[in-house]
């Protein structure tokens, strides 16, 4: 089903990564089991699906505080990302949102918006060939507070030169879109993967 663009015009288009551009929340849960299951510690689906968008490395610290573990954040968080990155060829594009890349690209500037890092975006994106369609990537390391804090999406607007009420952002998770509106933002929410398979949830503007 092509997603329902509210209506504009727009001036940007903002993309999150993990899931929006890239089908790879699967794969990272894949290895984020693995990495955590090192650890003796447990990711419940639901839990991590909610979590999009958080920095690895926050992640870990409050499975840490949930669980009542010692896991070296960073190292974990390593550990998680080589793992991902040995499954990037099993990744493919997210097909409505390749959709509006496709159309649009050339005719408004695009930016990537993510909760991962840099490294992690440049790969994912290069692992589908579409690097080249997004000039600016705004990672973990670029902003100070992770969705659902605005700042994401603020940073990638003021990269751009384009004013946050005439930027759409695109996302999967609640995290992501409440990041966007805090923004000020128009947002289009990207159904998860379960949900493009059980086509229970419709693509519309949020």
């Amino acid at each position: 089903m092509p997603l329902q663009i509210p209506p504009g015009p727009f001036r940007a288009y903002l993309f999150d990564c993990d899931g929006t551009i890239v089908d790879s929340m699967p794969l990272h849960y894949t290895a984020w089991k693995q990495a955590l299951g090192e650890w003796g510690c447990t990711f419940d689906e639901s839990l991590f699906y909610s979590w999009g968008g958080r920095p690895t490395v926050e992640i870990v610290a409050a499975l840490n505080q949930m669980q009542g573990l010692n896991m070296p954040a960073e190292a974990v968080a390593e550990r998680k990302e080589s793992l991902y990155f040995s499954l990037l060829h099993e990744l493919k594009p997210v097909p409505e949102v390749l959709e509006q890349i496709v159309a649009q690209h050339g005719q408004i500037p695009f930016a990537v918006v993510s909760g991962s890092t840099r490294e992690s975006i440049v790969n994912s994106l290069t692992a589908v060939g579409l690097l080249d369609r997004f000039p600016i990537l705004v990672g973990s390391e670029d902003y100070a507070r992770s969705k659902p804090a605005p700042d994401a999406f603020l940073t990638a607007a003021a990269r751009l030169g384009v004013a946050p009420k005439d930027c759409l952002a695109f996302e999967d998770t609640e995290m992501g879109i409440q990041a966007a509106t805090a923004a000020g933002m128009a947002s289009v929410r990207i159904p998860q993967p379960h949900e493009r398979r059980n086509g229970t949830a419709p693509s519309v503007p949020a």
